[in-house]
């Protein structure tokens, strides 16, 4: 991580070199980018140092957004230009060129010769078993166990019957290994177990949480 002490965002915020802003307020600011795409080409930046997305806090996060809404608006009126690429890249392999945290807002003309392709011609089209995997894991990472006992909790109803415990195959794929434009892919008519082990089959035990959420957690049995 780069000590913000010799951040050029941070340079920037403190006055050390020369800026052209469009916005500040106590949170944020915003100015135009010396090596624009299209006229008009602007960069939301939080004041303090936050390398990455991640790291933001999340009602920083939420006012960042906000400023880039209020100025995307003020930027279509000012550029002419009703499309526009509102782009992120957090960290080096996403594009990241500046370790601050900022924003992109970027008015397109037809034939500017910018573009971030969606989607990319490089994938693959999942099998539906895949997607619904990953869904299915992002959801249980949304479901923080740490944040649920923190919560005060309600004296247990009475239940005759045990919390329900199943075993659910789920598909996933190595991203190296996806299946390239023009590629047969896997079948997925007849033993549902057998489509999804031919996309790489994994299995999660999946059971009622105290709250009625689903809690998940890998397990190597699956029946044959």
């Amino acid at each position: 991580m780069m000590d913000k002490e010799h951040c050029t965002f941070c340079n920037l915020i403190r006055g050390a070199a020369e800026v052209s802003l469009c916005h500040e307020d106590s949170d944020a600011i915003a100015f135009m980018d010396i090596q624009p795409v299209n006229n008009g080409h602007v960069l939301v930046v939080p004041r303090e140092h936050y390398e990455s997305l991640l790291e933001v806090p999340e009602e920083l996060g939420i006012h960042l957004f906000r400023v880039t809404m209020q100025l995307a608006n003020a930027v279509r009126r000012v550029s002419g230009c009703d499309d526009m690429n509102i782009v992120v890249n957090s960290g080096k392999a996403a594009g990241q060129d500046e370790p601050h945290y900022h924003v992109h807002i970027i008015p397109r003309r037809v034939g500017d010769g910018f573009d971030i392709p969606l989607p990319f011609d490089g994938s693959a089209m999942p099998d539906r078993t895949v997607l619904d995997a990953y869904a299915a894991r992002i959801i249980a990472a949304l479901r923080d166990p740490m944040k649920l006992e923190a919560r005060p909790r309600a004296a247990p109803a009475k239940r005759s019957v045990a919390p329900m415990e199943r075993s659910v195959a789920l598909a996933t794929y190595k991203e190296s290994e996806r299946m390239k434009p023009g590629r047969s892919r896997p079948s997925t008519v007849g033993d549902g177990r057998r489509a999804a082990s031919s996309a790489g089959a994994s299995a999660i035990n999946a059971r009622e949480g105290a709250h009625g959420e689903l809690l998940t957690e890998p397990s190597s049995n699956i029946d044959e």
